[in-house]
């Protein structure tokens, strides 16, 4: 019998119980939203998780940026603010993929780079890939970013 909301099933009390018990442990789960571009979700999405990431609720926030960014990957800062989220959720590698992915649709924006170097580095011990993309930001950004030239030479002595 499947289960239902109305409670009439003519059954007695005691076995209408068993079976609603029966009921509570099957998932009920809400049809997924399809996968395509729609940029006009997705704006909507992305605020949805702004507003929850500054009420503290970065599980919501990663929910709503997911699904902005699986409606529309161009978005450049909602895929770098969800990956610095995953980030801080020591995701490190579905992060760096997230953000290889902002990259594929968005190669010219600088933060992207600079963020996927410093997960490759730091936390995934990628060097190379860690070389490319501070490379990449250097070369997109206007301003000699000593800090940065630093890492490239400490990253190139490295791999020698």
């Amino acid at each position: 019998m499947a289960c239902n909301s109305t409670g009439k099933t003519g059954l007695p009390l005691a076995a209408l119980l068993v079976l609603l018990v029966g009921c509570a442990g099957q998932e009920v789960r809400q049809p997924e939203t399809p996968i395509g571009k729609d940029p006009e979700l997705a704006a909507s999405y992305e605020q949805e998780g702004r507003v929850a990431f500054e009420e503290g609720r970065k599980g919501a926030a990663v929910n709503a940026w997911q699904k902005a960014v699986e409606l529309d990957p161009t978005r450049a800062v909602t895929v770098n603010n969800l990956a610095l989220v995953l980030k801080d959720q020591y995701r490190f590698a579905e992060a760096a993929r997230l953000l290889e992915l902002g990259i594929s649709h968005s190669p010219d924006v600088a933060e992207l780079h600079f963020n996927l170097a410093v997960i490759a580095e730091l936390y995934l011990l990628d060097l190379q890939t860690a070389l490319e993309h501070y490379n990449r930001y250097r070369q997109l950004t206007d301003k000699e970013d000593q800090q940065v030239a630093g890492w490239i030479a400490d990253l190139e002595r490295r791999l020698q």
